[in-house]
Parts: C-alpha cells; structure tokens; sequence
C-alpha cells in the first residue's frame, strides 16, 4: 500500500485545500469524528494526545463525518466552535466528508483498504474510528471507536522512538 501525501483534503476553516503531505516524517492520526455522538468526549482524549506528543512529531487529523445517525449536522462553523469551545482543540481539522460508499473521501478509501476492519471488512463502522500511520505515511494499526485516546499513547510512543 501506498503512502497517504499524494492526498488532499480541505481544511474546516478557511476551507483551503492541504496537501497531506504537509505531514511527511510525521507520525499521524487519522479520525473521523462526530459532535453528536457518544463518543465526543475522545476529542479531550485526543487533544491530550496532540499536546502530550505534538512536540515529538504526532499530529493528529480530524474529519468531521455526518454518516452515522447524522451526528455531525452542524456546518463548518459550528462544528469549528462546538470543538473549540468544548475540547479546546487545536489540532488539524478538515471539512465534513462521508468516509464509506461512493462519495467516500479517497484519502478513507485508502486507509480502509490498507487497514481493514473486523473480519476484513472495509468500511468504518462508526464515529471516532482511528488509523495510525508511521512517518513513512503507512498504516500501521486501525483501532475501534470504542478505543479510548489514552490507550494509543503506548502505540503512538513506539512509532515516535522508531
């Protein structure tokens, strides 16, 4: 499987379009993510994560996702705000994209067939799904929404001291 830096997508504010590959020699994060959900409160796990480890090459991306129970109806703004003001996040986040089906982002395309999930199946099951890469742009791991943020650092470190 290939690299993630021949992708792009766009940001949630100012709505510029980024080049993943910003992200070379980085350790990266991705996440579909939800403010609706009842997995929301990861985004303080996630942030911890970025703060904890940014320094030493983690960045974490976060894609807001609307395809699971319509847990995401908020437009760029307000879900710009509701992380802000909620979670304090300050790691990337990118516009709202549909992470399985025919309009799937083709950045989850990729991750989904690199890492697919339980009993090889491809698509994200749900919100807060996460894909680590190494600083090649590689996959590493998928883990469940049901992972906890927290739980990654062991990984996160490991592929950082590589």
């Amino acid at each position: 499987m290939g690299d993630i830096y021949g992708f792009s997508a766009r940001r949630l504010e100012g709505g510029d379009e980024q080049s993943l590959g910003e992200y070379r020699g980085k350790v990266v994060l991705v996440v579909n993510t939800a403010s609706k959900c009842g997995f929301t409160p990861q985004y303080e796990g996630l942030e911890t994560l970025h703060q904890r480890f940014a320094d030493r090459g983690l960045v974490i991306l976060g894609f807001p996702c609307n395809q699971f129970g319509k847990q995401e109806p908020g437009d760029e703004g307000e879900i710009s705000g509701f992380c802000q003001r909620n979670y304090g996040v300050s790691f990337p986040m990118f516009a709202k994209i549909d992470v399985n089906g025919d309009n799937a982002h083709p950045l989850y395309r990729h991750l989904t067939s690199a890492a697919p999930g339980l009993l090889g199946t491809r698509g994200v099951k749900w919100n807060f799904t996460k894909f680590l890469l190494d600083r090649k742009g590689q996959v590493v791991r998928r883990f469940a929404p049901t992972t906890k943020p927290a739980e990654l650092a062991g990984a996160i470190e490991a592929l950082l001291d590589a």
